[in-house]
This record gives C-alpha cells, structure tokens and sequence, in this order.
C-alpha cells in the first residue's frame, strides 16, 4: 500500500501529516512555508509512495467560506497541475485548531512549544487524516 499524505494549508504555514505505508497510523510530518509546499511534495512523492492527498477546507458554522478558503481552493487547483491524476479529497477542518491546542495541553507541551504556531498546523493536519482513516471516505 502507499502513503496518504494530509495536508492545513494557510497563507503562511503548511502542516503536514502522513500515513504509514499500510495506512494504520496518521504521524506529523512537519510544518513548511506555504509558498514550498509543491517543491517539499515533488521531493517527498519522489521518495515515498503516495495514494492520495487529503486537504483540510475551511468553512464556517453555516458552510460559507471562510477567509482561507479561496486560499485552499488557490492551493488544491496547484496541486492538481503539479500532481494530476492523483486524488485529492477535501475534508471539513472547523476545530482542528483548537482540538490541536488542546492536544498540546494533554501532552503537556511547554508553554513555549505551544506557542509555536508551525506546532499546532502539524497537529491539525494529524487530526485531520486520523479523522479521515475513521471515515468511510478513506476506502
């Protein structure tokens, strides 16, 4: 089996996280500048096997786009030239910010390392694949 790859994107910060080869286990990656998130993916799709790429879409309560959106629409258009014919599924990502602040809480992250913003980006993109391996969309 291959990698899926799971991506927050924002207007400045990237936070990505991956699967595991057998697609059990969703880790962070890292957190990269947005402007070097398709050079970062052709060198990692180069070395690594990869199924799909999951996106986080940001929306409001009632479904209306939000300030990041046109942003992620920008970036998933970008990823569909670099990247074609590879599938890319966007998923609901209300909360996953601060279901990552929590997290850091709970792990009991430095106050310093939770004020890391790259910290919580990674996080987010690992809630939102593990999110996504429960769902059926992921088969």
């Amino acid at each position: 089996m291959a990698r899926i790859v799971c991506i927050d994107y924002g207007g400045k910060r990237t936070g990505i996280a991956v699967t595991d080869p057998l697609q059990i286990i969703a880790t962070g990656l890292t957190t990269i500048e947005s402007r070097q998130l398709i050079p970062f993916l052709k060198k990692y799709f180069a070395a690594e096997q990869i199924e799909k790429i999951v996106i986080g879409m940001p929306k409001n309560w009632d479904e209306t786009d939000t300030h990041g959106t046109p942003l992620v629409k920008a970036a998933i258009k970008k990823l569909q030239k670099e990247f074609p014919g590879m599938p890319i599924i966007e998923v609901d990502e209300r909360y996953t910010s601060k279901m990552a602040k929590a997290a850091m809480l709970e792990m009991g992250m430095k106050k310093s390392d939770r004020r890391v913003k790259g910290n919580v980006d990674v996080i987010a993109a690992t809630i939102m694949l593990q999110e996504f391996m429960r769902s059926p969309l992921s088969s």
